[in-house]
């Protein structure tokens, strides 16, 4: 295999990496393209490592593009969620729950909290299982500095991780028994169905109508949904759709209105009941899983 078709076959992974790395589908596949016109204009004859080559470009490119990202979500009006990305048509056999957790809207958040380093060295060793050497070389770093980083970043992720539980099948039960309480303005059913302390998070990036800041607790998440019953469930049926699928490894679904994709609802189930609800509303988040459900309807 030629060294440009070796990139070709790892794009999955380059995309993976820089996709935790960054929290948007977007600028993952740019990073990836960047990547693949530097490592297509080397000399072979020095790549050692097509692999360890590969993975430090994209990483590197997206440490570059952290910096500026930093700045510009400290000014992002209202709770700030990674752009989502469809997950139910991907096909992982050696996929683990640890990795499925790894790409979780939670997960991406929280990786939020680590510096740029932590956060490159937690994804290399953790998501992608690179060693300490390999990691080492691609950030320009001793072995020790990676153990480091990777400890701090453990400590802070532990602090705030959730777990998936349950099986993919049972969550999605969940998510649809929940769609239809939803739907169909049972406030009764949907207090039953969430946690006592379930988290509700809004992103409209200050571009559509969306809650402002985090919502916690039964009650407060309850009286929001009813809310949302009256504008917008209620609407469902003669006026939009409600479609549900799989987004970033957990249940979700696809609210349209008037044939437009409207928002994503992406729900984090445990122990069977409702978690944490995730609602990405900026329509400029929206465009990736667009993009991904016009592509399966041209292969389908």
């Amino acid at each position: 295999m030629s060294t440009l078709d070796f990139f070709d076959s790892h794009r999955p992974l380059l995309f993976s990496i820089a996709y935790r790395m960054l929290g948007s589908a977007s600028d993952a596949e740019d990073v990836v393209q960047d990547a693949w016109m530097r490592y297509s204009s080397a000399d072979p004859a020095s790549i050692r490592s097509p692999k360890s080559f590969a993975t430090t470009i994209v990483t590197r490119l997206c440490l570059d593009r952290l910096k500026s990202a930093r700045a510009t979500r400290e000014e992002y009006i209202g709770p700030w969620l990674p752009e989502p990305v469809l997950t139910a048509d991907t096909e992982a056999p050696d996929e683990t729950v640890e990795r499925a957790e790894s790409v979780t809207l939670a997960f991406l958040v929280l990786l939020e909290t680590l510096s740029p380093e932590e956060r490159a060295v937690f994804i290399l060793k953790e998501a992608c299982e690179c060693d300490h050497a390999e990691i080492a070389a691609t950030l320009g770093i001793s072995v020790e500095s990676s153990r480091q980083l990777l400890h701090r970043g453990k400590q802070r992720v532990a602090a705030g991780r959730s777990r998936l539980t349950g099986t993919s099948s049972s969550r999605r039960d969940v998510a649809s028994r929940f769609a239809h309480a939803l739907i169909s303005g049972d406030n009764a059913r949907l207090r039953d169905m969430l946690a006592a302390d379930v988290g509700l998070w809004t992103d409209g990036g200050g571009k559509v109508l969306a809650a402002r800041r985090p919502l916690l607790g039964r009650d407060e998440v309850l009286k929001f949904l009813v809310g949302l019953y009256r504008t917008a469930f209620s609407r469902v049926g003669p006026e939009g759709s409600l479609e549900l699928t799989e987004v970033n490894e957990e249940p979700a679904f696809l609210m349209r209105l008037r044939k437009r994709l409207d928002s994503v609802y992406v729900v984090s189930i445990e122990d069977d009941v409702v978690s944490g609800i995730r609602i990405i509303r900026n329509p400029d988040k929206l465009a990736y899983i667009e993009s991904q459900l016009a592509t399966r309807g041209t292969a389908h």
